[in-house]
C-alpha cells in the first residue's frame, strides 16, 4: 500500500510539471479553430492527433519552464509547493521530460497531421520554454505580452492541422488569444505583486505600478472583444455568435473596469476567474455557429 501511494504521488508530481490546467485551456482554443478551418467537423482522427500533439507541446514547455523557474519558484509563496522546489522531483528530470515531450510533439504532428502544424507547435514550445522562461520573464515588464505569443499559437496549430496553411482567419484567432492573455494574467499578477517583487521578476505591477497595470487590463480587454467582433464579421457568423461574444465580452470589460475603478477592494480575483470562462464561451460559440443550423 505504501509503495502504491508513493508511485501515485510521483505520477501526480510528474503530471503537475506539465501544468494540466494550462494544457486544457490551450486545447479549448484548438478544436474550434479546426472546426472553422474545416467549415464543419474535421474528423475524429485529426482532432485526436492534434490534441495529443498540442498537449505534448504545451506540457513539455511547462515542464522546461518549471526547470528554469526552480530558483524563483522557491521564493514565491504561490509556487513553493511545486514538485521541484519542494524537493519531490529532481530538476533534471523535469528538463528531460520537457524536451522529450516538446520535440516528440513536433515529430508526432508532422507524421499524423501536417508539417505546418508541427512547425507552429515547435515554435510555441521553443518560445515559451526558452525565449520567455529564460529571457523575457526575468528581464522585461513586457514579458506577459511578448510571452503570450506561445499561448496564442494553439488556434493556428489547429487551423494548420486541417489546412496545412496559415490564413488571415488563423491570424485573427491568434489575435483574440494574444489580446486576452495580458488581461487574464495581469489580473493574477496584481494580486501576487509582492510574490513577484520578492523573486525580482519584473511583472507589470512591480515595474509600472498597480494602477497602470489595471488601466492596461481595461485596454486589453476592450481589444480582445474588438478582435472577436472583427473575426465574426470576416467569418460571416450569425446572431448566435455575435450574441454570445458581445454579452460575454461586455461582462469581461465590466469586470476589468470594476477592477480599475475600485483598486482598494478588487484584487483581480473575479476578473481572473471570469476571463477563462469568457474565452471558453467565445470559442464554444464559434464551434456551435459552424456545427448547428442557426
Amino acid at each position: 500500500m505504501i509503495v502504491k501511494q508513493r508511485v501515485a504521488g510521483s505520477l501526480r508530481d510528474y503530471a503537475a510539471l506539465t501544468k494540466p490546467h494550462i494544457i486544457l485551456l490551450l486545447l479549448v482554443t484548438t478544436v474550434p479553430a479546426m472546426v472553422l478551418a474545416a467549415d464543419g467537423w474535421p474528423g475524429a482522427w485529426v482532432i485526436t492527433a492534434t490534441l495529443v500533439g498540442g498537449a505534448m507541446a504545451a506540457g513539455g514547455a511547462a515542464s522546461v519552464n518549471m526547470y528554469v523557474d526552480r530558483d524563483i519558484d522557491a521564493l514565491m509563496t504561490r509556487t513553493q509547493g511545486r514538485p521541484i522546489p519542494a524537493g519531490r522531483i529532481p530538476a533534471d528530470h523535469a528538463l528531460v521530460l520537457g524536451l522529450a515531450l516538446g520535440f516528440g510533439a513536433c515529430t508526432w504532428l508532422w507524421i499524423t497531421v501536417t508539417a505546418t502544424a508541427a512547425i507552429l507547435a515547435l515554435l510555441g514550445f521553443v518560445h515559451y520554454a526558452f525565449i520567455y522562461s529564460v529571457y523575457l520573464k526575468r528581464r522585461t515588464s513586457h514579458n506577459t505580452v511578448l510571452g503570450g505569443i506561445a499561448g496564442a499559437l494553439p488556434p493556428m496549430v489547429g487551423w494548420a492541422a486541417v489546412t496545412d496553411s496559415v490564413t488571415l482567419e488563423a491570424v485573427m484567432l491568434f489575435a483574440i488569444v494574444f489580446c486576452w492573455q495580458p488581461a487574464h494574467f495581469w489580473a493574477l499578477a496584481v494580486r501576487l505583486e509582492q510574490d513577484y517583487r520578492r523573486a525580482h521578476i519584473p511583472m507589470m505591477p512591480v515595474i509600472a505600478g498597480q494602477q497602470e497595470t489595471r488601466r492596461q487590463i481595461v485596454l486589453y480587454s476592450v481589444a480582445t472583444v474588438a478582435a472577436t467582433v472583427l473575426l465574426g464579421a470576416v467569418m460571416e457568423f450569425g446572431w448566435f455568435y455575435f450574441g454570445a461574444a458581445l454579452l460575454s465580452g461586455a461582462q469581461f470589460i465590466a469586470c476589468s473596469l470594476r477592477m480599475y475603478r475600485t483598486p482598494l477592494h478588487d484584487n483581480g480575483t473575479d476578473l481572473f476567474r471570469y476571463s477563462t470562462t469568457y474565452l471558453t464561451i467565445v470559442f464554444l460559440a464559434m464551434t456551435l455557429e459552424r456545427l448547428l443550423p442557426f
